[in-house]
């Protein structure tokens, strides 16, 4: 099998494996009991804690551990809006955010939050100028993500955050960076959002483990969970240690010579434009710097149609406008794309471990559908 979905999760090595059954056999205390399998489970969450934390360029103490990316997002915004509660009630986010913010918005909305969407232009990139004009007085959170998911475009985080200090101070900014993490360079001690929300999963990891970076400017942040607790007293609930000693090894791993990987991946994306661009009719969707990412269409060719016939071939990639119902994805649709090059988008997304064989295959394999398939829109 050709896996080329990085994006959508990433295979999990066999240390990351490893490491996680050795915790659920041998160390599987309750970290809030005081016996010694307690003390045992404790200081291994406070060493993956501090693992992660060193990755990411923050304080283990402003490192939580989640459930997922969107727990990350949803808790980002609980905290950011019971701060700010006297600030106003008014959000500016992106349209081609990641759903977990998205449908956060829509139900805010319901709550008398006004919201503001902002466009991309064609090349799938938002400025930091274009976020900052939007903010108001009565803004009490921005959340514009690290790295689009869809487009591979990488956002001016670090640039709206030191504008921000200048528009209005009490507004926080969070920052999905699940996309971005270990795969392109940043700090959160540079990076300057509030929040950053973060999921093993992405980087090798196992699922059902995420992070939230909780910035120093965030007073008592309203706890997502009330209960024994756990994180600080900020999200209840007995820690999944399993996960996280699994999240730290992936984190392990994935920064041993990270730059020769980053370096990989971005010369594997560059040689799978190379080969798709003969493909003919072939359309680049965004060429956007993340090194992880492409987006292609080719048009009058349905996604789906394309995701299938090469899963029937044993080659792994998505379908970019992830329909629904004939809908194209909150991405495609905000790029303004016309009708047949929406819905023939599709995905590939690399990881340290993809191959230029793996790019060939890939490459044949669509030509081979555009070759052989009779267009349909």
């Amino acid at each position: 099998m050709i896996y080329l979905d990085h994006a959508a999760t990433t295979p999990v090595p066999k240390p990351v494996a490893d490491e996680m059954y050795r915790v659920l056999r041998e160390e599987y205390g309750n970290p809030s009991s005081q016996y010694a399998y307690g003390r045992q489970a404790r200081q291994l969450v406070a060493d993956g804690r501090q693992t992660v934390a060193d990755a990411l360029g923050c304080a283990a103490k402003n490192l939580y551990f989640t459930a997922c990316g969107t727990e990350s997002d949803n808790w980002a915004f609980t905290a950011a809006l019971w701060q700010n509660r006297r600030v106003g009630k008014h959000i500016v986010t992106t349209a081609v955010e990641h759903s977990a913010i998205l449908e956060r918005c829509r139900w805010l909305e319901q709550d008398g939050y006004e919201v503001t969407y902002l466009t991309p232009d064609r090349d799938g990139n938002i400025s930091a100028d274009a976020v900052l004009a939007a903010v108001r007085t009565d803004t009490a959170l921005v959340s514009v993500m690290l790295v689009n998911n869809e487009t591979g475009n990488v956002y001016p985080v670090a640039e709206i955050a030191a504008g921000l200090k200048a528009k209005n101070v009490k507004t926080l900014l969070h920052t999905d960076a699940v996309q971005g993490f270990l795969k392109v360079p940043f700090a959160a001690k540079t990076l300057g959002a509030d929040f950053i929300s973060l999921s093993a999963h992405k980087i090798g990891g196992p699922k059902g483990i995420g992070g939230l970076y909780i910035g120093e400017r965030v007073r008592n942040p309203r706890p997502l969970l009330p209960g024994g607790g756990q994180e600080s007293g900020f999200r209840a609930g007995t820690e999944a240690t399993a996960q996280i000693a699994g999240f730290a090894k992936a984190v392990e791993l994935r920064t041993e010579h990270l730059t020769e990987k980053l370096e990989h991946m971005a010369q594997i994306k560059a040689y799978a434009m190379e080969r798709l661009a003969e493909i003919p009719d072939l359309r680049f969707i965004s060429k956007g710097t993340a090194p992880h990412v492409l987006s292609v269409s080719m048009p009058g060719y349905p996604s789906q149609n394309v995701v299938n016939d090469l899963s029937d071939a044993g080659i792994c990639i998505s379908a970019g406008s992830a329909c629904h119902q004939g809908k194209p994805s909150q991405v495609t649709a905000a790029l303004g794309l016309e009708k047949k090059v929406a819905a023939g988008v599709v995905r590939l997304s690399f990881g340290p471990e993809t191959t230029r064989e793996e790019i060939d295959a890939a490459a044949e394999a669509l030509k081979k559908h555009h070759d052989t398939r009779f267009p349909m829109l």
